[in-house]
């Protein structure tokens, strides 16, 4: 089996590569090309079209891979008679709504139930729902030394985007529209942070305040794709600009009680008890972060509806103490109490940070429970057997 796997800079490059290296050593015949790839191209790129049709020729892959889903590529491939896999981490994954997504070479893996109802609702064949995974053997080899300990621990820890700098599209157009549009999306931004679940954005754009975002803004649906101007402004605007509320507010909540490490790229943000520790290396220093924090904070962008976010399975599959706003599917792998702990509110979040700093033994059992069942059944060498199973029936 020859596989051209999309070689750009994604997280999980090094864990997936690591995945098919294990099964070769199990004894399957497994030959990975690495293939240089710019994530960006733009859907009609010829240039890229013809030097990839190409390389397939001569190449002869059983399949290509790559994480998220790139329609040239899927485009080529279909011409070509080659399947395409593809294993999205992101939503929005605005390229999912390309018209190529149709294209019987296709094997699409979204994270996200929710995400993966979407499209499979409408009968679309092509696309299979998986969850993300954790490389808990690269994680299990690391040793925590005192030194480390006193680098990276904390009581409470949180790792990601403040969604504060260029990813804020509303904060372009915030002035420039209407009282009446402003006071619209401030009052369904409420809304939603007070339900968990279930997000109503989408469903709650009027016709009047879309249409003064979008001339405000610009963001149109592509020329190859069938998104709608709501599902664009609900999920890159709108979802973003609650995410970064959500997470500077709770932040600064907790800072009030309980000192917070916050690793971010960000500069901007600062609030009194939080201590802004810059962006941190996924491979080389995160693991340190969520070993050694007592206690590990999941935010979840409100675009991810139901899905596991990487963060939480990485948190888990570190050993760490998750604590998490709710989302379904991780109920459907892990048992609350027991592997992770969820907050159903703001005084709840507070609550259980005070109880579970209070607790070590309950604390640390908990996460000893959650990395068990993360190397049981969701790391990368399992995610890879789940899509070769699918990919070989086929």
């Amino acid at each position: 089996m020859k596989i051209l796997f999309l070689d750009w800079k994604s997280i999980g490059n090094e864990d997936i590569v690591a995945a098919f290296d294990s099964l070769k050593a199990e004894g399957r015949s497994i030959e990975l090309i690495m293939y240089p790839f710019d994530n960006h191209i733009d859907n009609g790129d010829k240039a890229f079209e013809e030097s990839f049709t190409r390389d397939l020729q001569k190449e002869s892959p059983s399949f290509v891979m790559s994480f998220n889903y790139h329609p040239l590529v899927s485009m080529v491939c279909n011409k070509m008679g080659i399947k395409y896999v593809s294993w999205v981490y992101d939503n929005p994954a605005v390229r999912l709504y390309s018209y190529t997504l149709i294209n019987p070479c296709n094997y699409v893996f979204l994270f996200d139930s929710q995400q993966y109802e979407v499209f499979a609702s409408q009968g679309i064949k092509t696309v299979h729902y998986l969850p993300l995974a954790a490389a808990t053997t690269r994680y299990d080899k690391i040793t925590i030394t005192e030194e480390a300990r006193n680098k990276w621990g904390g009581q409470v820890s949180f790792v990601g985007s403040m969604y504060s700098d260029e990813h804020s599209y509303y904060d372009q157009i915030e002035d420039k529209l209407s009282d009446y549009a402003k006071g619209y999306l401030r009052g369904l931004m409420t809304t939603q942070m007070e339900i968990d679940g279930l997000n109503i954005i989408e469903k709650s754009l009027s016709g009047p305040v879309m249409k003064e975002m979008v001339d405000a803004l610009g963001l149109k649906p592509s020329f190859d794709g069938v998104e709608t101007f709501e599902y664009l402004y609900a999920n890159y605007v709108i979802n973003r600009k609650i995410t970064a509320i959500e997470r500077s507010e709770i932040l600064a909540m907790i800072g009030q009680r309980h000192p917070v490490n916050l690793y971010t790229g960000e500069k901007n943000y600062e609030s009194q008890g939080v201590n802004v520790r810059g962006k941190v290396d996924y491979y080389n220093e995160m693991p340190y972060v969520f070993k050694c924090s007592d206690i590990n904070l999941n935010i979840t962008l409100r675009s991810i509806q139901r899905g596991i976010p990487l963060r939480a399975m990485d948190v888990l599959g570190c050993g760490g103490f998750l604590l998490t706003n709710y989302q379904e599917d991780m109920t459907q792998f892990f048992t609350p109490g027991e592997d992770f702990v969820f907050y159903e509110s703001r005084a709840d979040l507070m609550d259980k940070i005070d109880y579970y700093l209070e607790h070590d033994d309950e604390r640390r059992a908990i996460a000893e429970h959650g990395h068990d069942k993360v190397r049981a059944g969701h790391t990368y060498e399992q995610r890879v057997r789940e899509i070769l199973d699918i990919v070989d029936e086929k």
